[in-house]
């Protein structure tokens, strides 16, 4: 009856907003545009549509707004004027009040307000699908202040995204009947996937703890800033951070104001994206313009600042080597090598002919080569790809959902940074250099070197454990050796009673004959 409800109450949103007459009016046929004259009657639909569809978004609660989040960074796909408004969701949904914040922080401290930030500004810097933001400053043990950012959660998130979790678990059911091709799309892990990754994200510790692994990983690369946070002041509702200075992503003029190369930027962001991706596996899975500054601080100009660790996403060894292989044979343009490597990693039935599914992934992807971003989308060729998958049986990955939704949040923010910028030849020398690193001597030595301790530890040991599996090999095989015996008897036994009956038989034979003779004379 819940998931019952929740969808009654879904349709209602969309009428209430008036989606129903935006779809109907979307098509070129006159009869559907006089039924969305007919269904508007005695509703007041004078906002403008990116409007309606936003605040539909907002009243739907946080997996949609989500989704509008995604989609707002889709200007190849979307109209502007959709696309823009949408773009609001990213760090302008409606707060909540102030006062629930700061009971919220009393509460996972127990202290004062008062007593743990020198200044708490009452009215929030940013307000998220999740949670919101506050600016404060921080006196720490040494007693010096720092300016920080206090992130609160959402009051009452868990049940609302329980309530849409459960209705796409249902839906996922019925995908999953209806065919094959249901099957095939795994909608049931695909849905188990986003839990995960939702309820992850209501737990500000793992937030805190997935942004002092990502600091780790990037503090060498010398383009992304990540923010320190503050064990003592970080609770499964609240952390505290250090605030950042930076312009949001977004605003290109003001950066090229300011003096950022833009085009260097744009390839910036690519190589960020693929070193998560293929050197730690371990990559930023919500990267919308909302989540991403850039700093113009003398002392680290033009460096991104990344924001909002809540949605992470993680890659196998096995499932980086796959895509990495797949990327550089796809960038050399060696489709049989694709169409190899998608049998070889399970991804299609065995028994698939490697010559059709090369010339169908050539035809999807080789018009697209060479061009720059503001010339093709790439959302568009992941949807022709899905209809070569689809012919093939190919079998959705869902632990790669979150990379594919990644990869099109990167180019959407490729495309209104740099529309210039050549995806192709930008990330095929990463690439390239990642494979040489895999496979060359530097990656055995490092290797090697991992595994020293465990060798120091074995080698004393050596002697003894060489002996003690002597001892039992000879154990064991003289253990063999009395079996073998004990079967040989046995079958030396058969074989003489066999031996004995068979005589015996001839015998009888025999006398018989002499009788039959005897008898006739």
């Amino acid at each position: 009856m819940t998931r019952l409800f929740r969808g009654g109450f879904i349709f209602w949103v969309l009428f209430r907003y008036g989606l129903d007459e935006l779809l109907l009016t979307s098509f070129q046929k006159p009869w559907l545009h006089a039924i969305a004259r007919i269904v508007s009657i005695g509703r007041n639909l004078d906002a403008p549509r990116g409007q309606r569809i936003r605040e539909a978004l907002e009243s739907l609660g946080p997996i949609f707004v989500k989704f509008g989040q995604v989609l707002s960074t889709r200007r190849d796909l979307l109209p502007l004027d959709i696309a823009d408004e949408l773009a609001r969701l990213q760090d302008r949904v409606p707060p909540f009040d102030s006062d629930v914040a700061i009971a919220t922080i009393e509460r996972a401290f127990n202290k004062k307000v008062a007593d743990i930030f020198v200044s708490f500004d009452r009215e929030p810097i940013a307000s998220a699908s999740i949670a919101q933001v506050h600016f404060a400053v921080l006196k720490d043990r040494d007693g010096h202040a720092r300016e920080v950012a206090v992130k609160v959660l959402r009051p009452g998130m868990l049940l609302a995204i329980e309530k849409d979790l459960s209705l796409m678990r249902m839906m996922a059911g019925w995908v999953d009947g209806i065919s094959q091709a249901g099957k095939r799309l795994k909608p049931r892990e695909v849905v188990a996937e986003f839990d995960k990754y939702l309820h992850d994200e209501l737990d500000l510790i793992r937030e805190a703890s997935s942004a002092a692994q990502l600091r780790r990983n990037m503090a060498g690369l010398n383009l992304v800033l990540i923010p320190e946070m503050f064990w003592d002041y970080c609770m499964t509702d609240v952390i505290v951070m250090e605030r950042m200075h930076g312009v949001p992503i977004s605003q290109v003029d003001r950066l090229r104001a300011a003096g950022v190369n833009i085009p260097k930027l744009a390839r910036d962001g690519v190589t960020i994206f693929f070193t998560q991706v293929f050197c730690d596996g371990f990559f930023h899975a919500d990267m919308h313009p909302g989540n991403i500054q850039v700093s113009i601080e003398p002392a680290t100009f033009g460096r991104y600042i990344s924001l909002d660790f809540g949605i992470m996403g993680t890659l196998t060894a096995s499932d980086k080597e796959y895509l990495a292989q797949n990327f550089t044979a796809f960038f050399r343009r060696d489709y049989k090598r694709v169409a190899e490597l998608h049998i070889e990693s399970g991804w299609v039935p065995p028994a698939t002919r490697v010559d059709e599914l090369e010339s169908a992934i050539r035809s999807v992807c080789e018009p697209y080569f060479d061009r720059p971003l503001k010339d093709f989308s790439l959302g568009i060729v992941l949807m022709r790809l899905f209809q070569t998958s689809r012919r093939f049986h190919v079998e959705i990955q869902p632990q790669l959902v979150l990379l594919q939704k990644t990869l099109l949040n990167i180019e959407g923010l490729g495309r209104q940074l740099d529309p210039d910028l050549d995806l192709w030849n930008t990330a095929k020398p990463f690439l390239e250099k990642w494979m040489v690193d895999q496979l060359g001597p530097k990656k055995l030595i490092d290797q090697l070197r991992n595994e020293a301790p465990m060798y120091a530890k074995l080698l004393p040991e050596l002697p003894r454990l060489l002996f003690d599996f002597l001892r039992s090999n000879k154990s064991d095989q003289g253990r063999a050796m009395d079996a073998l015996l004990v079967e040989q008897k046995r079958t030396n036994r058969l074989l003489q009673a066999f031996l004995y009956g068979a005589i015996g038989f001839v015998l009888g034979l025999v006398v018989m004959q002499v009788i039959v003779r005897v008898r006739v004379f």
